[in-house]
């Protein structure tokens, strides 16, 4: 009995040990640090279309940022007006915090607005949090992009790699 319970606690303290160990490894994989929504008066993401017969106010698109162990990553979903998913990408986002703008204005919220540049599919976009709320922007902005770039915003549909 003593020698059955014992194999139980050594079975059960591997698999703790391999929980442990794939959690690490993981990271929150599978669970976002935040999710935003794409604000209505916002353009679209360069690595999304519309599909034929629908217009901006018809499709959405909700950002979740992912901390893993190998960097900070980003889900793009591309919605229709019935939350029917039309398209799904992942995304590079570079440094391990939000980008300030060097002259940033003074805000009410300190810390904001805040940058995030994020490539996918050999495009980038510099997403946009004006205020601590669940919403994101796409800047245009040629003072953003030639801060965080080195460039101006380039034309919707042009590839450019990030620095």
């Amino acid at each position: 009995m003593i020698k059955v319970k014992r194999r139980i606690e050594i079975i059960l303290l591997i698999f703790v040990a391999v929980a442990i160990l794939g959690s690490a490894i993981t990271g929150c994989e599978y669970f976002p640090e935040a999710t935003f929504e794409l604000a209505n008066e916002s353009r679209l993401p360069k690595w999304f279309s519309l599909p034929p017969g629908l217009a901006r106010p018809d499709v959405s698109v909700t950002m979740s940022y992912y901390v893993k162990p190998w960097g900070r990553t980003a889900t793009f979903t591309f919605h229709d007006m019935k939350n029917r998913t039309l398209a799904k990408i992942d995304g590079k986002v570079k440094d391990t915090e939000p980008l300030h703008l060097k002259s940033s204005p003074q805000s009410d919220t300190p810390g904001y607005p805040s940058f995030e540049v994020i490539t996918a599919n050999g495009m980038t976009e510099i997403i946009e949090h004006k205020k601590m709320e669940p919403i994101f922007y796409i800047t245009d902005s040629p003072a953003v992009w030639s801060e965080f770039m080195g460039v101006q915003p380039p034309a919707v549909g042009t590839f450019i790699s990030p620095k």
